[in-house]
């Protein structure tokens, strides 16, 4: 008798038939992402700090003050004078507490709606990895990023008066709460947004971008750690350019001279009127270090922690 034959459709697509010759591309369960965003989170900050703490210093040296600081050498140079190697990591407390929760929001909500919106071979596009991106940069924006990077500011900003009134993380809170309620820690909320929903945007159309193109009809194909670190540090360049003046309004907006400002748009039209184009990118170089080896890293751990959680933590 003779074998009966699969039937295959003539309307798939010779890309989509070539892909599932390869094999159906496997789903990442949320809550495998959510475990290995934060650890990836927590690992990351305390790698990349410094650069953080030299770059926000740099874009709260506003030119009419006159400027504190004449570059990212004087920063560091002046910072370990006053306060000591340790005065690099003012505020990362705050920021380790922050990253693990961001980084978790982040990857979770991101597979949450990519495996929503995947093709049959489970092959997501650049578009839609760009607008997956975008709300995964809204919601760790709104539930994390901003009361952190807030705290963080104001913290980084406190260090540099004459009489710093922080002792520390827990009392800092608790000094900003009293003073100005929990509307104090969102400060900036509206360009914290736009920062993090372009931030992850850009991000993950990116790396979608180039993931597609490196495992071609292949979705299956694994990618090496030192490919996807050099993705992800490409992913963190092309965000840098794209949204650095966010960065820098959402900076001032949060800092301790935060009451100057109206608004968002206040705020940028005084730096533009004040301080010219030039200072919307303060900060950049080591923005610039610090996001794409940020990026880099925090992609290679979750790429490789999930690897880990796929054996050992079965969800099919």
């Amino acid at each position: 008798m003779e074998a009966k034959r699969a039937f295959v459709s003539p309307f798939r697509s010779p890309r989509c038939l070539a892909a599932a010759s390869a094999g159906k591309s496997k789903l990442t369960h949320p809550g495998k992402a959510i475990l290995a965003g934060g650890i990836a989170g927590g690992i990351e900050i305390c790698i990349t700090f410094p650069t953080e703490y030299v770059k926000t210093q740099l874009q709260l040296d506003e030119k009419a003050n006159p400027p504190k600081y004449r570059g990212i050498g004087d920063c560091v140079t002046q910072t370990v004078k006053s306060h000591g190697v340790k005065g690099l990591y003012r505020g990362l407390s705050s920021l380790v507490y922050g990253s693990i929760p961001k980084s978790a929001v982040r990857f979770g909500v991101f597979e949450f709606l990519s495996n929503h919106v995947k093709d049959e071979s489970g092959r997501l596009d650049s578009t839609r990895g760009l607008l997956c991106g975008l709300g995964a940069g809204v919601m760790e924006a709104v539930f994390v990023v901003c009361p952190m990077e807030t705290i963080k500011v104001k913290f980084i900003h406190d260090q540099t008066s004459a009489n710093p009134k922080y002792r520390g993380l827990y009392h800092g809170v608790r000094e900003i709460i009293r003073a100005q309620g929990l509307r104090g820690t969102y400060q900036g909320l509206t360009a914290t947004v736009l920062k993090q929903g372009s931030n992850q945007a850009i991000r993950f159309y990116v790396m979608t971008s180039l993931k597609n193109w490196y495992k071609g009809d292949d979705a299956n194909k694994s990618i090496n750690p030192f490919v996807t670190g050099a993705f992800g540090a490409i992913a963190g360049a092309a965000s840098v350019f794209g949204n650095t003046p966010l960065d820098v309004i959402k900076t001032r907006m949060q800092g301790l001279e935060a009451h100057k400002y109206k608004s968002t748009v206040d705020c940028a039209m005084k730096i533009l009127r004040h301080e010219g184009l030039p200072a919307f990118y303060k900060g950049t170089v080591p923005r610039l270090g610090r996001v794409c080896l940020d990026v880099a890293i925090v992609f290679v751990i979750y790429e490789e922690v999930v690897k880990v959680l796929n054996k050992v933590w079965k969800t099919d």
